[in-house]
């Protein structure tokens, strides 16, 4: 009986194992206007290459365009790239279709359409065999509605954080690091003995999610972490997932700064944001917003920003759902930045006169701690294509604004703390108002960054006030005592 038992099992395990790898097996039929059919067939041939990010900022068509097979970060003239898909060819199918059909695969299970990302896999990497997608279902992150921090706080009623924290590795980075690494498990697999590993400069959730990725697909990742400059939960991430972690005497921008020279002697893939491959992962959280909303748009959208890749990744999200007729217009957009950390608001503030890197400074919210950021040109079109504004957030702000964001039932990290703040700045200049539908996008778990938050409730940062502090009560193990204690709290809470 045990024998057969044990067969039984192994035999489903099997058939479960090949159900999950063979997803086409069993289209979903959606339609659209002009369409009725299964997945979109293989004869279109959509397409997708690298070409330099100044024919997407100029609209002048580029001489050169690269295969994503290939090895490359930067275009001739060395100018950042871009990866831009065959539109006509999607066009073939209209915009209905197009929303059907990723609205179809919304938390199933056949691989690998059950990611937030790959539910998109036609706009994000559309050559990619579904065998070498590297995914753990990352996306379809919660979209919350912040229904008391915005009565409370800031007198709006349609206020909504997009948890993208809420994820694999606890950070938005899973969304980016599914397309690169999964790239990478592509040429890997076409070019034996090219690439050796992958690597990154991170302050903390790159190396989290790289490692991770990496680690399933069975692929070396090597990080450089700025020494001291990172929190503990995020320095164990790429540790635990097997990571070759070097603790490097230097901040993220020398961190970075080695990388690059690194990846240009060795075979290791790059895998900071300065490669595109991300920002095709991370622009489907727009998309999900969209998706979440029933395919309206909002109003507003708030995204903290260290290193810039992330603001345009929301643009061009967005922007391809308008280019492609899912929606008519797009959000406007706000990069929040701290304020310790803060070149691209200083360039805003000037009128986009003149752009200088900064030295940043230590600020609780390490993931955008970085005075010169790859991806400054992408981060200033995405705005100036969105109406879009820059805000700035003090050490105060926004360690108080997570704190506020807590105490009404979210665990947010300090970088959502950053968009807070932006956001209540613009709700008291009057910017945004209070009927509209605005998106604050949180892009770390809280857990991430216990130690902040223990120092910030034990009053324990020097210079800081702390004003929504509330530390444990000790009271004597008597019930006289402790009642006075309740009664206390009771009555000034009521």
């Amino acid at each position: 009986m045990a024998s057969c038992y044990s067969y039984q099992s192994s035999a489903l395990l099997r058939r479960h194992h090949r159900n999950i790898r063979c997803a086409t097996a069993s289209p979903t039929t959606v339609s659209g206007n002009n369409h009725h059919s299964s997945l979109p067939p293989t004869t279109l041939n959509f397409s997708a290459k690298y070409a330099p990010f100044t024919s997407i900022s100029t609209g002048v068509p580029a001489a050169e365009s690269y295969s994503l097979d290939d090895v490359v970060y930067r275009c001739s003239s060395g100018g950042l790239l871009d990866v831009q898909h065959d539109l006509e060819a999607l066009k073939q199918f209209d915009g209905e279709y197009w929303k059907n059909l990723f609205d179809s695969r919304v938390g199933k299970t056949a691989w690998p359409y059950g990611s937030g990302v790959w539910s998109k896999k036609e706009w994000v990497l559309p050559e990619i065999a579904d065998e070498d997608i590297v995914s753990a279902f990352e996306g379809n992150s919660n979209l919350f509605w912040a229904e008391r921090f915005g009565k409370k706080y800031v007198s709006m009623n349609d206020l909504w954080v997009k948890h993208c924290g809420i994820s694999h590795t606890g950070s938005f980075k899973d969304l980016g690091m599914t397309v690169l690494v999964s790239q990478v498990n592509r040429i890997m697999k076409k070019k034996p003995g090219g690439l050796v590993g992958v690597g990154c400069a991170s302050t903390g959730d790159t190396s989290a999610a790289l490692s991770a990725y990496c680690a399933a697909a069975n692929i070396p990742s090597i990080v450089f972490l700025p020494a001291d400059k990172i929190s503990m939960a995020q320095l164990v991430q790429p540790i635990a997932n097997g990571a070759f972690v070097l603790s490097i005497d230097t901040d993220f921008d020398g961190c970075m700064k080695l990388i690059r020279q690194v990846t240009a002697e060795m075979p290791i893939y790059l895998a900071n944001s300065l490669n595109s491959l991300r920002l095709e992962g991370q622009k489907t959280a727009a998309i999900e917003i969209l998706q979440q909303f029933n395919w309206e748009v909002p109003d507003w959208v708030i995204v903290p920003g260290g290193n810039l890749g992330n603001i345009y990744a929301f643009y061009k999200g967005f922007k391809m759902c308008q280019e492609m007729g899912l929606v008519d217009r797009i959000p406007r957009l706000v990069c929040a930045q701290a304020a310790n950390a803060n070149p691209l608001y200083l360039y805003y503030k000037s009128g986009w006169s003149e752009f200088s890197p900064v030295k940043a400074v230590t600020t609780f919210a390490s993931a955008i701690q970085i005075g010169d950021p790859v991806s400054i040109e992408r981060a200033v079109f995405a705005l100036k294509n969105s109406d879009g504004i820059v805000e700035e957030a003090t050490e105060e702000e926004l360690m108080d604004a997570m704190a506020m964001a807590d105490s009404t039932g979210m665990f947010t990290c300090p970088h959502t703390g950053v968009a807070l703040t932006a956001l209540m700045k613009l709700r008291e200049k009057g910017v945004i108002g209070a009927n509209e539908r605005t998106v604050v996008v949180s892009t770390a778990h809280g857990l991430k960054f216990t130690q902040s938050k223990i120092d910030y409730h034990s009053r324990n940062i020097p210079g800081m006030g702390c004003r929504f502090a509330n530390p444990p009560v000790n009271v004597k193990a008597d019930f006289g005592s402790v009642m006075d204690v309740l009664i206390k709290y009771l009555n000034k809470n009521h």
